[in-house]
């Protein structure tokens, strides 16, 4: 742990010289103990009380496990800072999505002309995250989301797909959230770049040259 760290974990203040010491710039620490870990040593310091700092420690087998590792506390991370900030979350396991399809459903019977077409296209859209929570869970995707659906409109209710089971889940319950922020840019970006590919009138695959067969001319 780096020297500026520590009055941030222990509550300590830092001074140049153990003469100008006072016992408020005292932090506190239940133990502080040295321990080797292979070739290097490290300090530990447990106990601490309202620490604003902290070092989590990563071990494994494999470099390939411990970057697995590091990458999934980076998005614990991540998603906890979200929710702060936002302070906000929506329902996870794909209840969000239902519930936006089954809202566009009704309200595609109050839209006339093309812009009705481009309500189904968007609420059927929307059904890719359930469908995908499913398909990689090896279940059967159209005969486990009929079910969902029919319970989100049955019973009017908050619901989502069960990875385990595929059956219909209330994702309060099962302590299963998602960021605000992350659906909020979902659902800005998704329009901009459908259109933005409907706009594209050509595709150029790059590839290698071609020569004719009798090639150049001298």
């Amino acid at each position: 742990m780096l020297p500026m760290r520590l009055p941030l974990a222990c509550g300590g203040q830092a001074v140049n010289s153990v003469d100008d010491l006072d016992l408020d710039d005292l932090g506190y620490a239940d133990l502080v103990y040295e321990q080797s870990l292979e070739d290097d040593k490290f300090t530990f310091i447990e106990g601490v009380k309202n620490p604003h700092s902290c070092t989590v420690l990563i071990q494994g087998s494999t470099d390939h496990a411990i970057a697995q590792m590091k990458d999934a506390i980076k998005d614990g991370l991540r998603a906890t800072q979200n929710c702060v900030e936002d302070e906000a979350i929506v329902p996870g396991a794909g209840a969000f999505e239902i519930a936006a399809h089954v809202h566009l459903e009704q309200f595609k019977r109050t839209v006339e002309g093309k812009p009705r077409l481009g309500v189904e296209i968007f609420a059927k859209a929307l059904l890719v995250v359930p469908k995908t929570l499913l398909e990689n869970s090896g279940l059967d995707v159209q005969d486990k989301l009929l079910r969902v659906l029919a319970d989100r409109e049955n019973k009017h209710r908050v619901v989502g797909v069960s990875v385990a089971s595929g059956d219909p889940i209330d994702p309060a319950i099962e302590g299963i959230y998602d960021n605000f922020l992350v659906k909020k840019q979902m659902l800005g970006l998704a329009p901009v770049l459908a259109e933005q590919l409907l706009l594209v009138d050509e595709v150029i695959r790059a590839g290698k040259s071609m020569k004719s067969d009798g090639g150049m001319q001298g």
